[in-house]
């Protein structure tokens, strides 16, 4: 005959059963106040790094205003952009074979972007399609 106060493992007991009853209630209870403090910790995140590259945007337009109040660097820009001389000396333009200035050549060459994937692909199927015309066989 059993003992009544011998408990097998698989049984229940009352408090037991209290007490995962208690840490579902309160997983359930807390599930969505953690949920959303994640989310809002990802967030500040976010707007921190946001924060961060603006300031470095900030810092170097700064810089490049500090540049552009120096006297020195504005007639340096002038020469390289509009090509501008002092009184006295000679300039020189290095042309490309196709009479156009060569700092334009080669800066129409870098602008040259090759094609996308599915641009080429497009193309392909277009010339296939051009190359098996319906009713000419």
């Amino acid at each position: 005959m059993a003992d009544p106060k011998d408990h097998s493992y698989g049984s229940l007991t009352g408090r037991a059963l209290a007490l995962l009853v208690t840490v579902v209630l309160l997983g359930v209870i807390l599930a969505v106040p953690v949920r959303n403090w994640f989310g809002q910790r990802a967030e500040i995140s976010a707007l921190e790094a946001q924060i961060e590259v603006a300031q470095e945007n900030v810092d170097g337009l700064q810089l490049e205003q500090q540049r552009w109040a120096d006297p020195a660097y504005i007639a340096a820009e002038a020469r390289r952009r509009l090509h501008f001389v002092m009184p006295g000396e000679i300039a020189y333009v290095a042309l490309g074979a196709d009479g156009r200035p060569a700092a334009e050549t080669i800066s129409a060459e870098a602008a040259e972007v090759e094609p996308n994937w599915y641009s080429v692909l497009w193309g392909a199927l277009i010339e296939a399609d051009d190359a098996v015309e319906p009713g000419s066989g």
